[in-house]
């Protein structure tokens, strides 16, 4: 059952990628740019909506958290090349996907970028284990347990930091 809630999901999480236009080119140039805010309002909703439902079910006994280590090593170093990626591509992972299921053939270049780099990270991870995971170990940490407040209070608060920024944006245009 859970992979058909995974496949329910996925599904609708693709048409509202493709109804908000956030899989077009242009679009994610103008993100990269600081242009075109359209992807960061699409994925900060998505984080709220996630959030407030996984604290929910979390709430209901329905699911556990299973938090990874945070690592500022491992975090700097793949979001650089998470960065670069986009940079180079025009697009991230989840709308290189999406692009290619549209039809626009130069995603492909990035998903095979991303398997000959998934490739590469299997091959080089006994390194990256001994010597970038180590650096800035800082533990199983969330917010909440980090501030020591309810996770509703850090959900609402950053709900709210993002509709002052979604109003930000709109009074400038992008």
């Amino acid at each position: 059952m859970n992979l058909i809630y995974g496949l329910t999901t996925g599904i609708l999480f693709g048409i509202l990628l493709q109804r908000a236009e956030v899989l077009r080119y242009d679009r994610q140039v103008g993100a990269l740019r600081l242009m075109d805010m359209t992807i960061f309002k699409f994925m900060l909703c998505a984080i709220v909506v996630a959030t407030c439902g996984i604290y929910f079910l979390k709430s209901l006994g329905m699911v556990s958290l299973s938090l990874k280590a945070t690592s500022l090593g491992a975090q700097i170093v793949g979001g650089t090349v998470f960065g670069i990626g986009w940079g180079l591509l025009g697009y991230c992972p989840g709308t290189a996907g999406g692009a290619l299921g549209e039809g626009r053939l130069d995603a492909a270049w990035g998903l095979a970028g991303m398997v000959a780099g998934g490739a590469l990270y299997a091959a080089l991870y006994p390194l990256v284990k001994a010597t970038v995971i180590p650096i800035g170990q800082l533990g199983k940490i969330s917010l909440p347990q980090l501030t020591g407040l309810s996770p509703w209070i850090v959900i609402v608060v950053f709900a709210a930091l993002c509709l002052a920024m979604f109003r930000f944006f709109e009074s400038k245009g992008i």
